[in-house]
């Protein structure tokens, strides 16, 4: 392996690194591997009988290994099972094809971003590299990461600041006053990372000890995704499909670039699988190198992500925030509710379309896309993530009524008509050579000119293949140093 680039810096500081066992011994800490969190089968039964008694989001640091998209679903004292998802039916999404979203809501915080977090955050942990009794962890965001990075840290006993724009919805703000030790809010809304960037920079050049845990560019974030989120549609798919079946495509929103690395995994496994790139049409930076303001939280930020490995991007497809708004409207209002069943979707999965946040449901429309435009079989199969929840949005709802009105029966047809019925293959784009290597030179400005990246390490993420094969080939180091770690905890504990 080639560790020219130090993608996930592994190298131990000992000094350091003896800090951070005697707070974890302090707390009581022990951190899960990346292996456990894809197969809770290897936790350890005495965690498991202890986790009966926690919270699904309670400060407590035995909900590291509830990292998981395999928590049982439930508030409290659940155990592990198999990964949450849903199969939408055909009465909702119009297709034919199977199309499959995994859950997020059954995580800690409510959003599978607290995953993320924890793929950038321990790596430095258990090496010594962060000292927790001297440093705050910085989590710039535009959402459920920085939610992520301060409950992780408070997990693992570390001071935090969370950095998002002031535009996010109020739920955000409200639960990170009692986890964050101090919140930051920048200018503008989920696609104005520039200003979050320019924060961090006043941050790094303000002399105060901290380290900056940027999702952006964190290799950790990739790796987590890759192993974690892309083993767990591969258990789904081992599921759900038959000798006859296809998987397709893995449509993703494109946020920080973590999650869509998934499909770099699933790739490997299918080869002849697509990755679709999900933003909004309002900021379309893969589709048309666009910029703008949109309304689905926590994508599409008028740069291309560092960690985002486009030269494996098949497709870029672009949403009209208009549609996932709505549908969260059809969705949590009674008359959208009572026009679904008579549409013949099922109470079973009314009662899961609470599941459904507002970047879940532009993955939903983007993987109807995917379908329609590649006219997709009943034996074809497409995933998709639920990042989230509606319980991020309660306060969106809230306000589309006061800005719009009741959702009358009338607006549930109209709804119906042109936002679910009316979904068509516009603005899909199949990505050439060419096409993808466009995408990838608007990294430069955002990472070689301005945050310090250089010039050759662009040129051989699209050159030269085992740099993005290096990330993962890190994995079992990783899971070696955390096992190494936990064993000084409890030799420490023995003294």
């Amino acid at each position: 392996m080639n560790n020219k680039f130090n993608l996930i810096d592994l190298t131990i500081n000992e000094d350091t690194l003896n800090n951070v066992v005697k707070r974890a011994k302090k707390r009581d800490i022990i951190i899960p591997t990346i292996e456990q969190m894809k197969n809770p089968n290897l936790i350890p039964e005495d965690i498991k009988n202890k986790l009966k008694n926690v919270g699904l989001w309670d400060i407590n640091p035995l909900n590291l290994f509830r990292i998981s998209w395999k928590n049982e679903d439930t508030e409290f004292g659940g155990g592990f099972g198999k990964v949450n998802y849903i199969t939408l039916p055909e009465e909702l999404t119009g297709v034919k094809a199977k199309v499959i979203a995994l859950v997020g809501k059954w995580f800690p915080t409510g959003a599978h971003k607290v995953g993320a977090a924890f793929g950038c955050l321990v790596p430095r942990l258990v090496t010594g590299q962060f000292d927790p009794t001297k440093q705050k962890a910085v989590w710039p965001s535009t959402g459920n990461y920085c939610r992520g990075g301060a409950y992780d840290s408070a997990l693992l006993s570390c001071d935090s600041i969370a950095i998002l724009p002031e535009g996010m919805s109020n739920e955000r703000f409200e639960w990170l006053k009692n986890v964050a030790g101090e919140t930051i809010k920048t200018p503008g809304s989920e696609s104005n990372v520039k200003e979050i960037f320019d924060k961090c920079w006043e941050l790094r050049n303000s002399g105060e000890d901290l380290m900056i845990f940027n999702q952006f560019e964190e290799f950790g974030n990739y790796l987590w995704h890759y192993e974690v989120t892309g083993s767990a549609i591969e258990e789904v798919l081992t599921e759900v499909m038959d000798d006859n079946s296809r998987f397709r495509g893995y449509i993703s929103s494109t946020g920080s670039g973590g999650t869509i690395a998934a499909g770099d995994y699933l790739k490997k496994k299918y080869q002849y699988s697509k990755i679709a790139a999900s933003e909004a049409l309002q900021c379309p930076t893969i589709y048309r190198n666009g910029y703008g303001e949109h309304r689905i939280e926590g994508i599409g930020d008028k740069h291309i992500p560092w960690i985002h490995n486009v030269k494996n991007t098949d497709i870029a497809v672009a949403i009209d925030d208009e549609a996932p708004m709505n549908w969260i409207r059809m969705f949590n209002e009674s008359e959208g509710i009572k026009l679904l069943k008579s549409n013949g979707v099922s109470q079973d999965i009314i009662d899961k379309l609470r599941l459904v946040g507002i970047s879940g449901a532009a993955n939903i429309i983007s993987a109807i896309k995917f379908a329609k435009y590649f006219e997709l079989t009943k034996d074809d199969v497409v995933v998709t993530v639920l990042t989230d929840s509606i319980d991020m949005y309660q306060s969106r709802l809230s306000e589309l009524n006061e800005e719009r009105g009741e959702f009358s029966s009338y607006d549930a047809y109209g709804v119906m008509e042109r936002y679910f019925k009316g979904i068509n293959t516009d603005y899909f784009k199949e990505l050439n050579y060419n096409d993808r290597r466009a995408v990838h030179n608007l990294k430069y400005y955002t990472w070689v000119e301005q945050q310090g990246k250089t010039y050759e390490e662009i040129l051989a993420q699209w050159y030269d293949d085992s740099y993005w094969t290096d990330i993962v080939e890190q994995t079992d180091k990783l899971d070696e140093l955390i096992k190494a770690f936990n064993e000084k905890v409890r030799e420490l504990k023995e003294v």
